[in-house]
């Protein structure tokens, strides 16, 4: 179960449904539904998904723990970088998907991590997302850290919240980055029309990037990017925001997109965290993986 509790403090007013889609990161018909059957709270009553928000009124969003099918633990391997009684470090592989959801119920990470760690995930997240504390999308690959019980679970979200993780990507982007390094700090919600989509919107969620250029190449840049925040799709989004979307981005990037890739060149190279029982810091690297380095070749040739 999530909650989110808030207090709007905007000087225009705002449809509930549009700001609880932002608040939760939902698309519009999930925070209608949210709302019609009294998971949102306004100045402590139910209302209806056209209230208009004005500043001072209190916000209270349940999203309730998922009830769906049950998750067949699948003999997928796996290669774990690191593994102890509270929590792992994967390093997914691009293509894989990483909970069931519509349309991917099997081979998921969630799947493989079921085979192999038993019912030693923590439930925080609900059947169909056992031990999943943050994501990677399905074509980004990297490193991805899964709790093992709720008290690891908790402890690294919190750090999640605060912006005290560790998380470093490496991407090959479109075109001639113009500064060496900088930062975009541009906030991200629903695309107001594509709702399977992220966009920069104005009162989205505070969203942070940093950039440093690793490597100019023929017609793109090799970036390495940290993320202070971490927004669905944030970096693809803020790349492309800037005029250099991720090459192999079928979403974001251009129509003609580069299908050798099979997804976007977008690799999740660094975790940092504090472990939950030690409290020690804990960080781990993945080398690029091959698909990625082919790509730094061609454009270098």
């Amino acid at each position: 179960m999530q909650i989110f509790e808030t207090i709007y403090n905007a000087e225009t007013s705002q449809r509930l449904d549009v700001f609880v889609s932002n608040m939760a990161d939902v698309s519009r018909s999930r925070a209608a539904s949210l709302i019609n059957e009294g998971n949102v709270i306004v100045s402590g009553k139910t209302a209806s998904k056209n209230t208009k928000l004005i500043s001072g009124m209190s916000v209270k969003i349940t999203i309730p723990e998922p009830v769906g099918l049950d998750v067949t633990a699948e003999n997928i391997p796996l290669e774990i970088v690191y593994e102890d009684d509270d929590l792992l470090v994967v390093n997914k592989p691009k293509g894989m998907v990483v909970h069931p959801a519509a349309g991917n119920y099997s081979g998921t990470l969630v799947n493989a991590l079921l085979y192999h760690c038993g019912s030693s995930l923590s439930g925080i997240n609900g059947v169909m997302r056992p031990g999943i504390v943050h994501r990677i999308d399905k074509n980004t690959s990297g490193l991805l850290m899964v709790a093992k019980n709720d008290l690891a679970h908790n402890f690294l979200a919190s750090q999640i919240k605060d912006h005290s993780f560790t998380r470093e990507y490496a991407a090959v982007c479109y075109g001639n980055v113009k500064n060496d390094s900088g930062i975009i700090n541009a906030p991200i919600a629903r695309h107001p029309v594509k709702r399977k989509q992220m966009a920069v919107v104005t009162g989205g969620r505070d969203a942070i990037t940093h950039y440093e250029v690793a490597e100019r190449l023929n017609g793109f840049t090799y970036l390495k990017l940290k993320l202070e925040t971490g927004r669905t799709h944030q970096i693809r989004v803020h790349t492309a925001y800037i005029g250099h979307p991720v090459a192999g981005d079928d979403v974001y990037g251009p129509k003609k997109v580069i299908t050798e890739l099979c997804g976007q060149c977008l690799h999740a190279q660094k975790l940092g965290f504090i472990h939950p029982r030690t409290n020690k810091y804990m960080e781990f690297s993945s080398d690029l993986p091959e698909y990625f380095n082919e790509f730094l070749k061609r454009k270098r040739n």
